[in-house]
């Protein structure tokens, strides 16, 4: 039997999902300290099936992924995606603004941050600041998903002195977030 180019597509597309979503449930598992039998026994599924789905043999309903990832302290969310779009600054150089500002875990939000041959502390607020100016101006899509916090750049959004075409194209993202806030300007 022959497959459509769609067909294959999708099979690729599925395969894929699987073998996401059980490096999510061993993450799940590793974080708790649990081994598989131990999160089987909690979560009411067996060990042999555990191993499937955290080797992408087997994909979980949703409810089964739930209870898995409950049973391991965790829990199963819906999380908007970001996308970027590149612009063309004045100078002739691109820069990405994202769909939505990203909220970030605490330990990323203030980690440390190398970027070129610069490292910034993200919990010290003028590295902060120095750092976003310099992300939103050159960062990947990937550093500003990892480094740039939405509620701490609305923050600090007065203080940065960045080229206007850069502050022209993050400025709606934090006009909607300060009123999304009631934040009053």
């Amino acid at each position: 039997m022959v497959s459509s180019p769609v067909e294959e597509a999708l099979r690729h597309e599925v395969a894929f999902w699987a073998k996401r979503g059980g490096l999510l449930f061993k993450q799940a598992r590793h974080a708790a300290s649990l081994n598989q039998k131990a999160l089987a026994d909690v979560s009411g599924t067996s060990r042999t099936t555990l191993s499937a789905y955290e080797h992408g043999r087997k994909s979980p309903t949703l409810e089964t992924a739930g209870r898995i990832l409950d049973a391991a302290g965790f829990r199963l969310a819906l999380e908007a995606k970001i996308e970027f779009a590149a612009e063309v600054g004045a100078d002739g150089r691109t820069f990405h603004v994202p769909s939505r500002l990203p909220r970030l875990p605490v330990a990323a939000a203030l980690g440390v941050l190398r970027l070129g041959e610069r490292v910034f502390d993200l919990a010290d607020r003028d590295e902060r600041r120095a750092a976003y100016v310099a992300l939103l101006s050159e960062g990947s899509p990937q550093e500003l998903l990892g480094h740039v916090d939405g509620v701490l750049l609305v923050e600090l959004w007065d203080e940065l002195i960045l080229p206007p075409d850069i502050r022209a194209g993050w400025w709606p993202l934090v006009e909607e977030a300060r009123h999304e806030a009631g934040v009053v300007n």
